[in-house]
């Protein structure tokens, strides 16, 4: 049996980026600007904010204002960025036995979803979708 290297974090940004640019037009063109940003794990602080115990489950995270409360009034805090966390994914990955790419794509979409205020039935619907 062979064992290869996994992949890194800039691996997993050159997926993300990819897969970005595979997504259909509207959502690509509503997210232009955001930031695609990946790191190991999520920190303390993001997983105390989201209630979440165990680090291994949260994948992505999308932060910033969603499109249902942006105002043009508004003064943005911070950018939007979308959060990809590299060790959860490759859990899931060798969990799942899911295409990482295909993993990859479905965590984006995921979080964009979350940036228009979609219902988790609307981006399921979109992550099947090719």
């Amino acid at each position: 049996m062979r064992h290869g290297t996994p992949p890194s974090l800039d691996d997993l940004v050159e997926m993300a980026e990819a897969a970005l640019a595979a997504i259909p037009e509207p959502l690509r063109e509503a997210v232009r600007g955001a930031a695609i940003i990946v790191e190991e794990t999520p920190d303390d602080e993001t997983l105390a904010e989201m209630g979440i115990d165990n680090p291994w489950d949260l994948t992505g995270l999308y932060r910033g204002t969603a499109l249902t409360r942006k105002s043009v009034l508004d003064v943005p805090e911070e950018p939007d960025m979308i959060l990809l966390y590299r060790e959860p994914i490759l859990i899931e990955w060798i969990e799942t036995g899911e295409d990482l790419f295909r993993l990859v794509r479905n965590v984006l979409i995921h979080e964009i979803g979350h940036h228009f205020g979609l219902s988790e039935e609307d981006i399921e619907r979109l992550e099947g979708e090719e």
